[in-house]
Parts: structure tokens; sequence; C-alpha cells
């Protein structure tokens, strides 16, 4: 059994989240770049060349990438042998999240569903943050972190197809997603699709395959195949670069499939904006 200090825990959960809102990983940063070599829209390209400078003032300065600073959205691989020592590892999560959102100087996005009133001073600053745990075998503990904002969660759609659509209504579903957001997710974004299990799974699992580093193969070579036929199919729909119109809308979609009921065809599709703020650790 391996022990790792709660206070740990929390410091490494505070540091992630802060670098994560200052800093664009590497991989969209570089799928930012390609898609600036290769956008044949003027407009687009320029606006294109204005994210990629709001990316390199955000780091140098320290500052958020975006106002809306995101939920906290964590996937955790916890070892069978990985204990907390001095609480619980959820307590030592939001207590991070909430550390790294106040020290950071993002802001408290969280609300009851119906007043819509902050909870930053009843339940706690940007919390609860949205947790999935998974046990695995080993002493240690995996933690992917990603903020994730309104508007591209607002365009965020789940449905259960009937088997006989296959890949052809997955396809259109997603088209159908893509096109009704428009401009509203900040394109060019990252398109995570999740398919089969449940009508839950489908969601859990569309949200962690934007997690995946953009633009790379899928393992799965029918999967990869099917991943380059969306893309190019949803950069014929012409929104483009915060919908201006040009020819790349879409930097990447990834898909995630999981074995379903054989009266069901799952199918999530998580957006994400040009602003894809995702850290990967290992305590």
């Amino acid at each position: 059994m391996r022990e790792v200090e709660f206070d740990d825990i929390v410091k490494s959960v505070k540091n992630l989240i802060i670098h994560t809102a200052y800093n664009l990983p590497e991989d969209a940063l570089n799928a930012l770049k390609k898609a600036h070599e290769e956008e044949k829209s003027p407009v687009c390209k320029e606006v294109l060349e204005q994210i990629l400078e709001n990316a390199k003032i955000a780091r140098e300065e320290d500052r958020p990438l975006c106002q809306d600073t995101g939920l906290a959205v964590f996937f955790l691989k916890v070892g069978e042998d990985f204990k907390v020592k001095g609480g619980s590892l959820k307590d030592a999560i939001n207590k991070g999240t909430e550390l790294g959102y106040k020290e950071g100087y993002l802001r408290a996005s969280t609300c009851d569903c119906f007043t819509r009133a902050n909870l930053k001073d009843t339940v706690g600053y940007n919390l609860p943050a949205v947790i999935h745990f998974d046990l695995v075998e080993g002493d240690k503990l995996e933690i992917e972190y990603a903020a994730k904002g309104g508007g591209s969660e607002n365009v965020s759609r789940a449905t259960v197809l009937a088997p006989a659509q296959g890949k052809k209504g997955i396809l259109n579903f997603v088209k159908e997603v893509v096109s009704n957001a428009g401009p509203n997710p900040c394109p060019p974004i990252i398109v995570g699709v999740g398919i089969g299990g449940t009508f839950e799974k489908a969601a859990i699992s569309s949200k962690h395959a934007l997690f995946r580093e953009a633009g790379s193969k899928n393992t799965d070579p029918e999967l990869d195949e099917f991943e380059q036929e969306i893309l190019e199919e949803l950069n014929k729909l012409g929104i483009g670069a915060m919908g201006m119109g040009g020819t790349k809308t879409v930097l990447a979609v990834h898909i995630e499939r999981q074995p379903c009921h054989i009266a069901s065809l799952p199918v999530s599709v998580n957006v994400q904006c040009h602003s894809s703020r995702h850290s990967h650790i290992t305590i």
C-alpha cells in the first residue's frame, strides 16, 4: 500500500488547474497552427492568428485563456494500492479545485440549477468538481483534468439511435449537432463522440474522448477511418473559425466506443471549444 498526504494531492490539483487555465496544451496549439496554415479564408486566417496571439499573451502574462474558466472536470484512475493519508480523495480534489480557482483568479461559475444563485459562499468556490472515478491495478493516481466552458457544453447532445441506422445514422447525428451549434462553441472545435454502452456511458465516453491528443490516430483502425470521414464532412459545413465561414470548423474528431444492448445504439457528441484546456498528471 502506498500512502500520499492529503495536502500533497490538494497542492498538485491546485497547481494543475492554474497552469491549465493559463497555458494552452501543445496538442491544441499545434492543431490551431496547422489549421491556420491550411485555412483558405483570409478572414478566418486572421481570426486564427488572433486566437494564437491570445494563447501567447495568456502564457506569457499568466492570464486565463478565456473569461469562461469552466467547471472542473476530472477523470481519475485510482490504483487499488493507493491510499490518501489524512482525508478522502474526493475531498482532496475538491479542495484543490477551490484553491486553484481562488488563487488563480478564475471565475466561480457553479450555481443552483433553479435559482441560479452562485454557490461560492455555500457549497464552495466553483464546487463541486465533476469527478469520474475508475479503480485500476497499481499504487498510483492518474488525474486527467479539463476546464469545461458553458459555450461548448451547451451545444453537446446525446441520443439513442436504432441499431439499423448504423454508421450513417451516427455521421448524420454528429453533423446535425455541429451544424446546429454553428459559431456558438467558438470554433474551430474538437468533437468527442461516444458510441455504445448506455445513454449515460456514451455521454461520459464522448467527454473523455476530448482528452486524447488532438488529431492523434485512433488505435482502432476502423474508428480512425470513421473519425477522418466525419472530420471531412464537418469541415464541409463552412462554419469556420468563430463562425466566419472558413474551411477549418473542426480541428479533430475523437471517438470512443463500448459494447451496447442489442436493441440500442447510444450516441453522444461532446464539443470542446478552440481553447481546449486539459492536462494529465500522475501522482
